[in-house]
């Protein structure tokens, strides 16, 4: 599995919760993956959006600009479950080699 599908299992692991803020996504990346660049994670999501398995949309406004939310969408939980599979194969053959 490749680090851009393990970010995008993590982003969408973290919408499955429920609809999240963007910047809360990009703080909870970066302090699990402090390497990964902002602009990676928001192309992602912008790439999950423009796929249907994301939908975004804007909160209410306190003082500042507006807030953009995430959502997960029908396609977003398909595609959530086919990447968990993966990373669990994935997984099981890296520990299989002895791999931990």
């Amino acid at each position: 599995m490749l680090k851009r599908d393990l970010l995008e299992l993590c982003l969408l692991h973290l919408m499955a919760g429920g609809d999240q803020y963007g910047y809360e996504l990009l703080r909870r990346l970066h302090a699990v993956f402090p390497d990964i660049q902002e602009s990676a994670i928001y192309a992602i999501l912008r790439q999950l959006c423009r796929e249907g398995a994301t939908e975004r949309y804007q909160g209410e406004t306190s003082g500042g600009p507006a807030r953009k939310y995430y959502r997960l969408m029908e396609a977003g939980k398909a595609r959530h479950a086919a990447l968990l599979e993966t990373w669990r194969e994935t997984r099981d053959a890296l520990s299989a080699l002895g791999i931990e």
